[in-house]
Order: structure tokens, then sequence, then C-alpha cells
């Protein structure tokens, strides 16, 4: 798989810099919208998967000041495992999300790579780390 030899952590640990650059520390934890995606992909399509992925993940953090994390990433062992960690500010962000060019580009041109999908919603245990996660990622 030509895409996982080229994929590295750099440009998520960028993306988590870039989080904690943008984003305020202030927005309130129970109001955010946390939802693990598990999606597993057609080993076929996996690397125009990821393409299609990471554009869409960093687009969403980049344009939409409601979007804290899309954080990709895929299970060691099984890279059509793809998990996906999302977190937006409050349920409106993550409506106006799924109305956005990027995410429907997303969506339809994976439809077909796509042979299951379960979103987990999740609350978080400790809110107040959460900010001290991407910030110490900053340093």
């Amino acid at each position: 798989m030509k895409f996982i030899k080229k994929w590295s952590w750099s440009p998520l640990i960028i993306l988590l810099i870039s989080i904690s650059c943008t984003q305020t520390t202030s927005l309130p934890i129970e109001e955010m919208v946390i939802r693990m995606a598990e999606l597993e992909i057609d080993p076929t399509y996996l690397d125009e998967y990821m393409v299609i992925l990471k554009e869409e993940a960093e687009a969403s953090v980049r344009l939409e000041p409601g979007v804290i994390a899309i954080y990709p990433m895929y299970e060691k062992d099984n890279p059509a495992a793809i998990r996906i960690l999302e977190i937006y500010a409050n349920k409106e962000a993550y409506e106006i999300h799924l109305q956005t060019p990027h995410f429907i580009h997303y969506k339809t041109a994976t439809s077909n790579m796509v042979q299951s999908l379960r979103l987990v919603d999740m609350t978080a245990i400790d809110g107040e780390t959460m900010a001290t996660i991407f910030k110490k990622l900053g340093k």
C-alpha cells in the first residue's frame, strides 16, 4: 500500500498543534459533541480513501471554528479499520459541519469505499485535561 508508506504522524501532530493554537479552552465540555467514528474500508480503495479523509479532516479543522478536532487513525494491524475522533464545540457546530462542501464531498466520494460505519457518541471524563493535551503538543 503506497499510502501507508507515505503516511507519517507529523501531519497529525501538526493538525493537533493547529487546534491548540486556534481554539479557545473556555468551551463548555457539557455542550461538546464527542464521537468516535468506526469505519471499515474496502482495502481495494484504501489509498484513495486515506487521501480524501486527510483532505476532509484538514479542511474541517482549518475552516470551521466549531470543529475542535477531526483526528483520523487506523488500527496498526488492520489499516482498513479506520477510527476518527471527532470533537465539536456543540451540536450546532456538528450540524453545520454536515452541510459543508468538504464534508459532502468526502461522503459522496467515499460512499462506495466504506463497508461499514458506526458512530459512537462519547462523553469526556475529564474536560480540563483535553485543553492540556492540545497545549502540550504545541511545546
